[in-house]
């Protein structure tokens, strides 16, 4: 982050093997006051291990966690969970039925019953849960006892917030603005957030900087829009969206294509390559009589191909093309409704400025 601000929360090369197997490969972060930072990768990458290890409730086999600059994991150190200052949400909310919403968020609490009051109703009233202190969980819907489990959380006014799946078990509509809500309490909190999850929309929309995580280790970690935009490879580029792969031989610094001789200068002559492009940088002309000249290029070399099918998906259009040049096939997206018929000729143009080229 800016500013001379020390990390709240700081892992240096974590490593967790199971059977031999390193789960979380040699992971270092930092995450200061303030900062949500996800923890993004598929299923079985390592993620709720990591989490797991900051918490304590499983511990590293190299590496060292620090918590405000104390060391709460090391070689010879191992704080028990209670005693790292960190709050926990899970996907099970984990609410006690037996209590009321109140008791529920005042369960961590320490110091004058007055104070564990005043903090209670303070932290309902921000997730708009106030009316239902003395309710029981039961009565609450999801997204209620998702709000409780906040307030639980954040009520010993933790410095480290670790987040595992949080939303994932609420319906699509009412995840978004139960997200949006959690995140701005955090930010005012001033807590250091780890969250982890495997979608990349939900990093994309909480995250000040993701860390994307495949096989134990973090292979790129930034900004969002960095992130998403200078993808490390094809893997990176392809979690975050639908990909098109376009494959070539460098000759002379230049690949040949559908689309004309990309500059691929830095790789070596012979190299197979995949060059990348995300379906809404596809650009649509078309030919009308299938035979006619190419429209005037104004990225590059257009390229004929034939549509063979679309789909409306809601908000855009999803057109696949089989490309005359090689008989591959690429996807483009359109806003609103486009439903080209099948076998109707078109012309395709690339932005070559949001092309990603990767040896294989």
């Amino acid at each position: 982050m800016t500013g001379s601000a020390a990390p709240r929360l700081e892992i240096s090369n974590l490593t967790r093997r199971f059977g031999g197997r390193a789960v979380v490969d040699d992971v270092s972060l930092q995450i200061f006051p303030g900062q949500v930072t996800c923890l993004l990768g598929p299923s079985g990458c390592g993620k709720s291990t990591t989490l797991r290890l900051i918490a304590g409730v499983d511990r590293q086999d190299e590496g060292e966690i620090r918590i405000d600059g104390r060391v709460v994991s090391g070689p010879e150190v191992s704080v028990p969970p209670e005693g790292r200052q960190v709050g926990l949400m899970f996907q099970d909310f984990a609410l006690f039925p037996h209590l009321t919403v109140g008791q529920n968020v005042a369960f961590g609490l320490t110091g004058p019953k007055e104070a564990r009051r005043a903090r209670v109703e303070d932290l309902l009233g921000r997730v708009g849960l106030r009316r239902f202190i003395d309710d029981y969980p039961h009565g609450l819907s999801g997204g209620e006892q998702q709000r409780v489990a906040l307030a639980r959380a954040l009520a010993p006014r933790p410095g480290t917030m670790l987040m595992d799946e949080p939303f994932s078990g609420l319906d699509n509509r009412l995840r978004d603005d139960i997200r949006d809500q959690t995140l701005a309490v955090l930010k005012e909190e001033g807590a250091a957030v780890l969250l982890v999850t495997h979608e990349p929309e939900e990093a994309m929309r909480m995250a000040d900087e993701i860390a994307l995580m495949r096989d134990g280790k973090i292979v790129q970690q930034g900004a969002p829009y960095n992130i998403y935009n200078a993808p490390v490879d094809r893997a990176a580029a392809g979690f975050f969206s639908d990909i098109n792969v376009i494959t070539g031989k460098v000759q002379g610094f230049f690949t040949e294509t559908a689309f004309g001789q990309f500059m691929t200068p830095a790789i070596a002559d012979g190299t197979q390559v995949e060059i990348i492009i995300r379906p809404q940088h596809l650009k649509i002309e078309f030919d009308r009589n299938g035979t006619g000249p190419a429209p005037t290029p104004e990225n590059g070399v257009p390229a004929r191909a034939v549509v063979e099918r679309a789909r409306f998906m809601g908000a855009e259009s999803l057109v696949e093309f089989r490309m005359d040049f090689d008989g591959s096939i690429l996807k483009a997206t359109v806003p609103g409704v486009f439903l080209p018929k099948p076998g109707l000729p078109m012309w395709l143009m690339i932005r070559r400025d949001r092309c990603f080229v990767f040896p294989f």
